[in-house]
């Protein structure tokens, strides 16, 4: 491997990820730095497929499980902690080793992040008591009348980014695409710096893996976890409520749904994550080296 400023590591749910990244955090004297928009929050530590205490011992970790569920954590506010983070671990002469699935966060990192004006927290939610009110579904129809390239972007289930859209664009009176089309502010770490590796499973494999995978999280206490994060009566549509498996095993707990369907729903809904993160790689990580494993 080139020896570069940083070490990138990105890849689909269950693909081995952090594995890859430990090895080559020993390597090269490195610090892993989550990169990854669930793994950042308390709680859910098997869930989300947090790093065990173990691995986080065997080398330094940042940003896993620092965030209450309760704060709705965005991307511009990981930039902000990973600008920390990056400051201390240069300084101590140490390699960054960034690892994760979200694609977003690896965007604005190596290319930087439209400068939107912070919203109002009122207008925030007054869109999410409406959406609330008359359902989702709803204001994805506003949306398309008001935002049509966003709506389109945007699933109707998708409560956090419709308000994200209509907010914006009520706040600004511009549209979220109109912003992001101006130049980004200065990337953290231009990708020309970085040693960036995509790893690409074999479909199948990757898809028995994910089964699996599920199955273990139930064996060692996810929904212990689940339990946990109900008894704080949080606002179902903050993110760490939508993590992967969450809603379907919550559904299950209330009893709406039995065990067997609660997990092949969320058997179904992480195989079509991962689809949508095969699918980002293609479109926006061209530049990034691509290992089929």
């Amino acid at each position: 491997m080139e020896q570069k400023r940083a070490i990138l590591i990105a890849g689909p749910t269950a693909s081995g990820k952090s594995a890859v990244a430990i090895e080559l955090a020993r390597q090269h004297n490195g610090v892993i730095i989550n990169a990854d928009s669930m793994q950042v929050y308390q709680v859910l530590r098997i869930i989300t497929a947090c790093p065990d205490d173990k691995d986080m011992k065997a080398v330094p970790h940042e940003l896993y499980r620092t965030v209450s569920p309760a704060i709705r954590y965005s991307v511009g506010a990981w930039l902000a902690d990973v600008a920390a983070i990056l400051e201390t671990t240069f300084a101590a002469g140490k390699t960054p080793v960034f690892v994760g699935g979200t694609g977003l966060y690896f965007k604005a990192l190596t290319e930087g992040l439209a400068e939107i004006p912070d919203i109002p927290a009122d207008i925030n939610q007054a869109w999410r008591a409406r959406g609330e009110a008359e359902g989702f579904e709803s204001l994805h129809t506003l949306l398309s009348e008001r935002d049509s390239n966003a709506a389109a972007r945007i699933k109707p289930g998708d409560g956090q980014r419709i308000v994200r859209a209509l907010a914006v664009l009520e706040a600004t009176g511009r549209t979220l695409d109109s912003w992001h089309q101006e130049k980004p502010s200065p990337p953290l770490l231009p990708l020309a710096e970085c040693d960036a590796q995509y790893l690409l499973p074999d479909r199948a494999v990757l898809y028995a893996r994910i089964e699996k995978r599920l199955e273990q999280m139930i064996e060692e206490g996810a929904l212990a976890e689940i339990e946990a994060l109900m008894a704080l009566e949080l606002d179902p549509t903050l993110p760490a409520m939508k993590a992967l498996g969450v809603p379907r095993f919550i559904s299950m707990l209330r009893g709406d749904l039995d065990q067997e369907d609660a997990m092949a729903l969320a058997k179904t809904d992480t195989r079509q994550y991962a689809k949508r993160q095969l699918t980002w790689c293609r479109n926006q990580m061209t530049a990034w080296q691509q290992h089929e494993i």
